[in-house]
């Protein structure tokens, strides 16, 4: 009878579940922390290395990257003389290369690195002579377009000069930069045929001589005329016309306060030299050419030539008098020294 009883009593005994609840939110720990925290580091030192590629120079990244090369030439840290045979370096130590020929290190050379106007320059820092004269150049071209804006403003400033400003042409030209006097229709700077300049055309050439006063260019002073002739047997032509009004533009200049040095040549072009071809008559042809010649462009002197160790021997005559080996003078002819 005791085994249904105890039977009964477990049956009876109540049966206890646990269930745990899973809620969202809870804290987690801080692991991704510090995971975060390491790729933000990263990319902070991958654009830290973006941005030193990109403002380093070459040079600096060759001597980097040969300070991290180990077959890189090392200099000696010994303070013997540099001028030996191997200059201060030492060979490579035995073992280090597959081959047992070893050869002599030589010093690392540096490389060309960009000047700040273009060019290059070697690592002792010297500007190679393509480098000075594009320099030059460029420091002219400055020159002149300085010049070229002193005598626009110039001519807005001054009212002697009102309404001259279509009578001054300013271009570049490859001689130099060339300032241009020109007759208009209406506008003419010397009276028709004559190398008498007018008061207006004088003040405008002391405005010239003004501005380019501070240049070192020399400066080509050259007359044209137009197309039209001068009656038949005249002994005074285009040329002569261009040539006196080309020399009367120089004295003017000389009166401004150009210095004589200065001038390089004075010229008579005639009208050989249009400024509008296809109309030979054009008031704009006749003119006077002011060009500020380029440095490069001035004329060097001419050696005188070598004096003769002994007086040249008369030259021996011919049949009729005349000298063996010359020619005989037509008349008419001209002759050139």
């Amino acid at each position: 009878m005791a085994e249904p009883a105890q039977r009964g009593d477990e049956e009876a005994r109540p049966i206890i579940i646990k269930k745990i609840k899973k809620g969202g939110g809870g804290h987690h720990g801080g692991a991704w922390k510090v995971a975060y925290a390491d790729f933000v580091t990263a990319m902070m030192a991958f654009f830290l290395l973006l941005w030193l590629l990109n403002v380093t120079t070459d040079e600096a990244k060759n001597a980097i990257s040969g300070y991290f090369d180990p077959t890189a030439p090392r200099i000696s840290d010994s303070a013997s003389g540099a001028g030996g045979v191997l200059g201060g370096l030492t060979m490579s130590s035995e073992g280090a290369m597959a081959s047992t020929v070893q050869p002599i290190m030589t010093p690392h050379r540096p490389e060309t690195t960009r000047r700040p106007y273009g060019g290059e320059q070697t690592g002792e820092g010297g500007p190679t002579p393509e480098e000075m004269e594009e320099a030059a150049r460029e420091a002219e071209e400055a020159r002149f377009a300085s010049v070229k804006a002193a005598l626009e403003r110039a001519l807005s400033e001054d009212p002697e000069l009102f309404g001259l400003s279509e009578n001054l042409l300013v271009d570049m030209t490859p001689e130099g930069l060339r300032i241009q006097i020109i007759d208009r229709e209406g506008g003419a700077m010397f009276p028709r045929g004559s190398a008498q300049m007018f008061d207006k055309t004088r003040h405008l050439v002391a405005l010239i001589a003004k501005v380019v006063a501070k240049l070192p260019n020399e400066a080509s002073i050259r007359g044209h005329t137009d197309s039209a002739p001068y009656g038949t047997g005249a002994s005074y032509t285009n040329w002569e016309l261009s040539a006196d009004r080309a020399n009367a533009t120089r004295l003017a200049l000389l009166e401004a306060g150009l210095a004589p040095a200065r001038v390089n040549n004075v010229m008579g072009k005639a009208d050989r030299e249009h400024l509008v071809p296809d109309k030979p008559l054009d008031p704009r042809n006749r003119r006077i050419s002011v060009i500020l010649l380029r440095e490069e462009l001035k004329q060097k002197p001419v050696a005188a030539p070598a004096a003769q160790s002994a007086p040249e021997k008369p030259p021996a005559l011919g049949p009729g008098g005349q000298p063996v080996g010359t020619f005989r003078k037509t008349p008419g002819a001209v002759a050139f020294p």
